[in-house]
């Protein structure tokens, strides 16, 4: 007689297990998103994804890959020329820094080793030194998924705002938003 646990637990950064009331609701009919109930849908989502982003302001979805997210991110707030600081933290932070010099964008580096987060005393110095106020905005990284690095993004925030600096601080909390930290 074999015996049989229960679906495969998959215990690694990702691809991450979907919940079983998750695949039941993806087994419904696709949803005419030109249609009442979508709006309505649509409005309830919005609402209620607020507390996620600790926001009482409108929450926009934007329908994309990472990749895509990050581009609107740099072009709907900078223009080519810009020069951005941005942190070294693996992988995604680095394809993120590809992607702003090929639109055009300015990047200058915080080297990291792949092993921790953005360090905020780091960025802060680098805000300090600019005193022209060159840098239009910081790029980071939250959970750097190919290293596992975490990025403490209100400290980053402190730092730009102890450098009384104007930057626009730009995050990628593509797979660190719903967590804790």
């Amino acid at each position: 007689m074999s015996y049989k646990a229960g679906p495969h637990f998959l215990q690694i950064p990702g691809p991450s297990n979907i919940p079983g009331r998750v695949l039941r609701a993806i087994e419904r009919p696709t949803m005419d998103h030109r249609g009442p109930s979508f709006q309505d849908l649509a409005v309830e989502v919005l609402e209620k994804i607020k507390p996620i982003f600790k926001t009482s302001q409108p929450v926009v979805i934007f329908p994309s890959s990472g990749t895509g997210a990050w581009e609107a991110a740099l072009v709907n707030t900078l223009s080519p020329g810009d020069k951005v600081l941005m942190y070294e933290t693996g992988q995604f932070s680095n394809l993120w820094i590809e992607l702003a010099s090929r639109l055009g964008l300015k990047p200058e580096i915080c080297q990291g080793d792949w092993r921790g987060g953005a360090i905020a005393e780091v960025i802060e110095e680098r805000l300090l030194a600019d005193t022209t106020k060159q840098i239009k905005a910081v790029c980071i990284v939250h959970n750097e998924t190919s290293t596992g690095a975490l990025s403490n993004v209100k400290a980053v925030r402190d730092a730009i705002d102890n450098a009384k600096h104007p930057a626009l601080l730009l995050v990628d909390t593509i797979s660190g938003l719903g967590s804790r930290a």
